[in-house]
C-alpha cells in the first residue's frame, strides 16, 4: 500500500495536477482583489478555495504516508508543509494576517516544476558569497552617505539632511532612476564638482557590486550545471559498463551453449 502511494505522489501525472490547481488557485486568488468579481462570484471563488486548501492537505498527508520519516528531512517537503499549515490556521480570532498570507501557495510551484527548485537551490548556495558583497556595499554606502550629509547636507537637506535620507537617496542614485536629471544636476548646480562625488559611487557600487553579485549567481548555475552533468555521464557510464557486462556474460554462455552443442554432435 505504501508503495503504491508513493507511485502515485511521485508519477509525473499527479504532480502536473497539482501543478495546473497550484496556477489555477493563482488566477482565483488575482481575481478576487476585484469587488466586481468578489461580489458575484465570491462564494463560488470561497468554495474553490476550500477545495483546493482540500486537495493540498490530501496531497501532503499522502506524501507524510509515503515516506515516513523521510518526507520531515526533505527542506521541500517542510516548506510545503508549512505553506498547507498556514492556509489550514482559521482566518479568525486574531489571524486574520494568515488568510492573507495564503497567497504564499503559489510559492509551492517551486517544489513542483524542477528548473525553479533548481534557481532556487543555486540562489542558496551563493548566499554567503552574496552576504560577503552586500556587507562591502553597506560599507560603502555608510561611508558615502556620511560624506554626501557633509557635503550637500546644509544645501539640499531634504535629500541628504540626515544619515538615514542620505542612505535613500545614495539607493535610489544606485538604481539610476532619475539620478541624473532629478538629483546631481540640480546639486551641479550649486556644487559644480559634486559629479566628483557621484560617478564614482555609480561605477564602484552600480557597475562593479551589482554585477558582482550577479556574477556569483550565474557560476552558481554553472557549477550546478557541471554537476548535474557530471551525474548523467557517470550514469551513462555505469549503464554502458553493466550493459558491456552483460554482453560478455552472453557471449560466454553462448560459447559453453556451443561447446555442449559442439560434443553432442560429436557423440
Amino acid at each position: 500500500m505504501q508503495e503504491k502511494i508513493k507511485s502515485l505522489v511521485e508519477c509525473a501525472r499527479f504532480q502536473n495536477f497539482i501543478m495546473f490547481l497550484i496556477i489555477l488557485n493563482g488566477i482565483t486568488m488575482g481575481l478576487e482583489t476585484s469587488q466586481e468579481i468578489k461580489a458575484n462570484y465570491g462564494g463560488f471563488l470561497a468554495s474553490f478555495d476550500i477545495f483546493v486548501i482540500t486537495v493540498f492537505t490530501i496531497e501532503v498527508t499522502l506524501r507524510i504516508y509515503a515516506h515516513r520519516g523521510a518526507f520531515f528531512k526533505d527542506s521541500w517537503s517542510l516548506f510545503d508543509f508549512s505553506i498547507v499549515a498556514i492556509s489550514l490556521v482559521p482566518s479568525s480570532a486574531g489571524f486574520e494576517i494568515l488568510r492573507i498570507l495564503r497567497v504564499f501557495r503559489l510559492f509551492r510551484l517551486i517544489t513542483v516544476v524542477p528548473q525553479m527548485r533548481k534557481i532556487v537551490a543555486a540562489l542558496l548556495s551563493v548566499i554567503p558569497g552574496m552576504a560577503s558583497i552586500a556587507a562591502l556595499m553597506v560599507l560603502f554606502f555608510y561611508v558615502f552617505a556620511i560624506m554626501a550629509n557633509n557635503l550637500y547636507g546644509a544645501t539640499f537637506p531634504q535629500w541628504f539632511g540626515t544619515l538615514g535620507e542620505s542612505f535613500y537617496t545614495l539607493f535610489q542614485v544606485m538604481t539610476l532612476e532619475s539620478w541624473s536629471m532629478g538629483i546631481v544636476r540640480p546639486i551641479l548646480e550649486q556644487h559644480p564638482y559634486a559629479w566628483t562625488f557621484f560617478i564614482p559611487f555609480i561605477f564602484i557600487v552600480t557597475f562593479i557590486m551589482v554585477n558582482l553579485i550577479v556574477a556569483i549567481v550565474v557560476d552558481a548555475m554553472n557549477e550546478m550545471n557541471s554537476k548535474e552533468e557530471a551525474h548523467i555521464i557517470e550514469e551513462v557510464q555505469h549503464v554502458e559498463n553493466a550493459t558491456s557486462k552483460e554482453i560478455t556474460l552472453l557471449r560466454q554462455e553462448i560459447q559453453e551453449l556451443k561447446t555442449v552443442l559442439l560434443t553432442k554432435l560429436k557423440d
